[in-house]
This record gives C-alpha cells, sequence and structure tokens, in this order.
C-alpha cells in the first residue's frame, strides 16, 4: 500500500519486521524506516493505542481520524464499536517524535501488553504500525509455522502472486 505525499508521489511503506525496546520511561526509539516513511508523508502526531487489548497500534493521527468518522457512521454492531472505542480511548493517547525520534508509549497500554522497558517487534499494516510484545510475537510465529502451507496454497489460488 502507497500513500501519497504533497505532488502526488508515492511513498513507500516500511517492509518487514523490526526490533525496538520499550525504554524505562516508555518511550520506543521507532526505527530509522518508520521515521523517514512518516516524515515524507508529513505526519509528525500520532494516537497510540490497543484496540484489542493485546496488539498495540501506531496510527498517524490522521489515520487514527477517519477511524474515529468510521465508529461514529457505523450502526451495524453499536455495542461492538463501542467496545473497540472503549479499548482504543482506555489504552491510548496522543504522541510526537522526540528529538531523537522516540514516541512515548501511554503507560496504561505498556501494562496492559506487558512490553514496560521491554523488546518488541514492528511492522507496517493497514497504514498503522502493529507493536507485538516478544511473546505475542512468539504465538503468531507458531501459529503461521502451523498453517503456512495450507494459507499459501489458498492465498495463491485466490490471486496471490
Amino acid at each position: 500500500m502507497e500513500a501519497l505525499i504533497k505532488g502526488a508521489q508515492p511513498v513507500e511503506p516500511p517492509r518487514g519486521m523490526y526490533h525496538a525496546k520499550v525504554d524505562d520511561k516508555g518511550r520506543v526509539k521507532m526505527p530509522t524506516d518508520f521515521q523517514r516513511y512518516f516524515g515524507e508523508l508529513g505526519e509528525g502526531k500520532f494516537f497510540v493505542t490497543s484496540l484489542d487489548r493485546r496488539i498495540g497500534q501506531v496510527y498517524p493521527l490522521s489515520v487514527w481520524r477517519e477511524n474515529e468518522e468510521f465508529f461514529a457512521s457505523q450502526r451495524a454492531d453499536p455495542k461492538k464499536m463501542r467496545r473497540v472505542a472503549f479499548n482504543a480511548n482506555d489504552l491510548g493517547g496522543e504522541a510526537e517524535f522526540d528529538g531523537q525520534g522516540r514516541l512515548l508509549f501511554p503507560a496504561e497500554m505498556r501494562r496492559e501488553l506487558g512490553i514496560e522497558n521491554q523488546a518488541i517487534r514492528l511492522y507496517f499494516f493497514k497504514r498503522r504500525v502493529e507493536v507485538l510484545s516478544d511473546k505475542l510475537y512468539e504465538e503468531q510465529k507458531r501459529e503461521g509455522q502451523q498453517t503456512a502451507p495450507e494459507d499459501v496454497v489458498e492465498l495463491e489460488s485466490a490471486g496471490l502472486q
């Protein structure tokens, strides 16, 4: 997924899994590729949260505003919308890069995800950064190993190259 910057030039998001660490003050030094990407987009403010209380997300504030509009406009399952919005607001907070490329993760989110002063994994997904504890990363890795052959066959038949 590409995003556009001024002049309609595409900016490609970072690919791959990145290592980072939540320091003792709750800050995360974001990988240079992420800093560059958001800088090229002109994004400087973020909403850092968790929707499911397991995986963290770092949303550019412009993308989070779209989610807020989505919450406001959805009528299919109002209880589900309220629960997810509650989680996001309960664990979330706004953040900006400091001079060293760090973002402050909200204390409540750090506690809930078990990532205080811990190593984490980051990857770009659907216009946001996903934040995994090492424990959750290992769980997802094991699950991916178990289902990979069937998943690949199914997705290739659906058009994956």
